[in-house]
């Protein structure tokens, strides 16, 4: 099997002939690891799916998730100074915002002197004329990780996609000959919904004027279905829901039954009418919401932080839901930056692998993204560790 039969053959809860591996890296990992310039991945496509790809090889996984859609090829042209400081790379445009991509972490975006509004205002603006959502300065970078959206369609939150966003699929597909499993990645209409007004005021209001939340969480998931099921067409082996702010303690399971599943639900049913396979991804403490996040339609869960970070034991999660979703993760990314040893490293992995073999149904990562100053000696190791120890007899299937 290659990867992506491998991946495949585990979202649909057959046995493969291993336990996959697919760990999501920080966009930091890819910056001090590979010889791309900071601001070149963050950028630039072809820079970013080129030192996804390398990093992937380098560990043997099976997938890569292309958690950043494409960039248009002008989104430089603006460019009036890069200049290198101790910080990071800092970009400043003529429109007069500034971007700091530091050495080791994501892009820092700053509206600066161009007057753009930055967000919904929740007490004045209208549910029902978010034709423009698209120039909201702080909803674009917190939802699309770039400060504008060139030749955007404005019918509404983006409910057509621009054609440059499809450019980090395709060039992911091609580097990697069909042979290992890329995943797209959308945000959850919550998260949609936590960008455009602000975390505070967001969570304030779902008591305050819920009315009001519905209204504009019904309209942003037009935006989340629209790059859910433009990515299952384009050809994405699988399509991530990431859902961040929905575990707890940033909403009660009450909250989530009335605020995520049934925005997130029409997410989940439309890709799966693509005949893809979708999961989710919520981070933190979402041990008291395992079946809740069943409930949203998602085919898989991922992170499954554990404690202390979060609230999942693996065998727990196994007994809960393991025979309705595939699950993903639940490896301790702090361990894998503290552990010293390889042999600390393939024993927590081989714990992970024991509870999450039995039935298939499992893939081997960390719970969130692997930390920039993870070596990388230590993920060279996972794949083997599943190779020698996650291995499936397939002799009767």
């Amino acid at each position: 099997m290659n990867g992506r039969t491998r991946i495949a053959t585990v979202m649909r809860h057959k046995k493969p002939d291993r336990i996959p591996v697919m760990c999501q890296l920080a966009t930091g990992h890819l910056y001090l690891n590979t010889s791309h310039k900071p601001h070149e991945v963050w950028f630039n496509s072809e820079s970013w799916v080129r030192a996804a790809v390398e990093m992937q090889q380098r560990y043997q996984f099976d997938g890569i998730l292309v958690n950043l859609p494409g960039r248009p090829d002008d989104i430089l042209d603006g460019l009036v100074e890069l200049e290198e400081t101790k910080d990071g790379e800092r970009l400043t445009f003529d429109t007069g915002e500034t971007v700091l991509v530091p050495w080791d972490d994501n892009a820092i975006y700053d509206p600066g002197t161009s007057g753009r509004k930055e967000r919904f205002d929740f007490d004045t603006d209208d549910p029902d004329d978010l034709d423009n959502v698209d120039d909201l300065a702080r909803y674009v970078w917190g939802v699309y990780h770039i400060p504008w959206l060139p030749d955007k369609n404005h019918k509404g939150p983006l409910d057509t996609v621009p054609e440059y966003f499809y450019k980090t699929i395709d060039l992911a597909r091609d580097l990697t000959n069909g042979e290992v499993s890329i995943h797209g990645e959308c945000f959850s209409p919550f998260t949609h919904y936590m960008e455009l007004v602000g975390y505070e005021l967001a969570l304030v209001n779902l008591l305050m004027d819920p009315a009001k939340a519905h209204a504009l969480l019904e309209r942003l998931t037009v935006a989340s279905v629209a790059w859910a099921v433009g990515q299952a067409e384009r050809g994405a082996d699988a399509v991530l829901i990431s859902s961040a702010f929905a575990g707890g303690p940033m909403i009660s399971t009450d909250m989530y039954k009335e605020f995520v599943i049934p925005y997130e639900s029409q997410v989940t049913a439309a890709v799966k009418a693509e005949g893809v396979p979708v999961y989710t991804h919520t981070c933190g403490s979402i041990g008291d919401r395992l079946k809740l996040m069943v409930d949203t339609g998602t085919n898989g869960i991922d992170t499954l932080d554990p404690p202390p970070l979060g609230t999942v034991e693996l065998k727990i999660a196994k007994e809960e839901v393991g025979s309705d979703v595939f699950i993903k993760g639940n490896m301790d990314p702090v361990y894998l930056l503290t552990a010293k040893t390889e042999a600390e490293i393939i024993e927590h992995a081989q714990d992970r692998i024991h509870t999450g073999k039995p039935g298939s149904g499992y893939i081997l990562s960390t719970a969130c993204s692997v930390s920039p100053l993870v070596e990388p000696w230590k993920l060279e190791l996972l794949t083997p560790t599943a190779e020698h120890l996650g291995q499936y007899d397939t002799s009767s299937v």
